[in-house]
């Protein structure tokens, strides 16, 4: 009985700590609105595709426009004007050690990520948005595009998860008559781990039932 009421103390928090930040991609143009965020550990960011032909994929600092060893990636998302619905992408954060570095892959009719539009997670005072995107502007030849928003990756910090035609889901969920894909995308940062809201459970449980005994 202890145990369990330990664990139900104790999982309000993360429901109330946890925060979704909205993201706006193609807001006004080659942009992501803000260009940048502070998360912590159990936010959802939830980059909404609003216009255009738009994709979310994770880099790296030093190479602003080049889709990172494993990164996770939303594929392409196309919004028409006066489209009723807009996909949606959710991207949990599991780690704040480091940043983390988005940008756009499209290259057609013009390549957005050399264009600016990149965006960042947790920048630092030696490693920030600003740099980040001058380095990205500064880049030639090197965007790297995937079409598809199937499959699986895996990345350091972030797990994600996709909707094709949800206009206000949430973690991947979706909202309206369409049918819809979803990809979903798992962090690998050492021994064992279990995607969402699952791994906090679990890890709440491991914690209280070591008070317990």
């Amino acid at each position: 009985m202890q145990f369990f009421a330990l664990a139900a103390a104790v999982l309000p928090v993360l429901a109330v700590n946890a925060a979704d930040i909205l993201i706006s991609v193609g807001d006004g143009g080659l942009a992501f609105n803000p260009t940048s965020v502070t998360a912590n550990v159990g936010d959802s960011l939830q980059f909404q595709f609003v216009s255009g032909n738009h994709s979310v994929a994770q880099s790296t600092f030093p190479a602003p426009c080049t889709l990172s060893p494993g990164g996770i990636v939303s594929g392409f998302m196309n919004v028409t004007q006066g489209q009723a619905s807009v996909p949606q992408w959710s991207v949990l954060v599991n780690d704040t050690s480091t940043p983390l570095w988005f940008y756009c892959q499209q290259t057609t009719p013009k390549n957005h990520c050399q264009s600016g539009m990149v965006f960042a997670v947790n920048p630092t005072a030696n490693k920030t948005f600003a740099a980040f995107q001058q380095a990205a502007m500064g880049t030639t030849g090197n965007s790297t595009a995937t079409t598809s928003g199937s499959g699986s990756a895996s990345a350091p910090g972030a797990t994600g998860s996709s909707s094709g035609s949800a206009g206000s889901a949430a973690s991947g969920s979706t909202s309206g008559s369409a049918a819809t894909s979803s990809q979903t995308s798992s962090a690998n940062n050492g021994g064992v781990k279990v995607a969402g809201s699952a791994a906090s459970l679990m890890a709440i449980v491991g914690l209280v039932a070591g008070l317990a005994l």
